[in-house]
């Protein structure tokens, strides 16, 4: 929660506040986010204008997350921008007339400040998850894990496995069979000479 009292309703006001939070419970995705409690270092700029309190920031943490391909653990810096208006109660009353009742949706969206207060919490929130990587990895070449077995391939670049497919087993039998000795064109017994064309 964050005061705009000392902001006033003079249009052009403005204040600057830097200040550190802890994250609160699920910032992030299934895959990564800032940890509940970590420090969030916040950088607001405060602007009042007429209808309200415009709201401009970056948020910094660290997230911690896995890997998708290879499922190993990271952790890097990371950083949000984010603006916002925070609509006085009264200005509400003052723009509803001209509008048209089909707006329920915007209604919905207008985020009020309460007794000259704000919570950041619900913005902080919506910045951080969708600027979040939806498939997080160590690095952009990593090879993931082996199809097979589970082999970090990053740690064993030249891993493989020599798998044969059931729909191929039988032409493979008939090659092991040319390689013991059997020629395509050599003369069978009792039979015709091979013919050439």
């Amino acid at each position: 929660m964050f005061d705009t009292r000392e902001l006033g309703r003079r249009p052009g006001t403005l204040k600057r506040l830097s200040r550190t939070v802890e994250a609160p419970r699920d910032l992030g995705n299934e895959v990564i986010g800032v940890p509940e409690g970590a420090p969030v270092e916040l950088d607001l700029r405060l602007e009042s204008v007429m209808d309200g309190v415009l709201v401009t920031g970056t948020a910094r943490a660290t997230v911690k997350g896995e890997c998708v391909r290879c499922l190993e653990p990271l952790e890097r810096e990371f950083h949000a921008d984010f603006q916002e208006m925070f609509s006085y109660p009264d200005a509400d009353a003052r723009i509803r007339p001209a509008e048209s009742g089909d707006d329920a949706e915007d209604e919905e969206d207008t985020l009020f400040l309460e007794d000259d207060l704000f919570d950041l919490e619900p913005v902080l929130r919506d910045a951080v998850v969708l600027a979040l990587p939806l498939q997080p990895v160590c690095q952009d070449d990593c090879p993931g894990l082996c199809s097979e077995c589970g082999v970090r391939l990053a740690d064993d670049p030249d891993h493989h496995h020599d798998a044969v497919d059931a729909r191929w087993a039988a032409l493979q039998e008939l090659a092991g069979a040319n390689q013991d000795g059997e020629k395509d064109n050599a003369p069978r017994l009792g039979g015709d000479e091979p013919q050439e064309k």
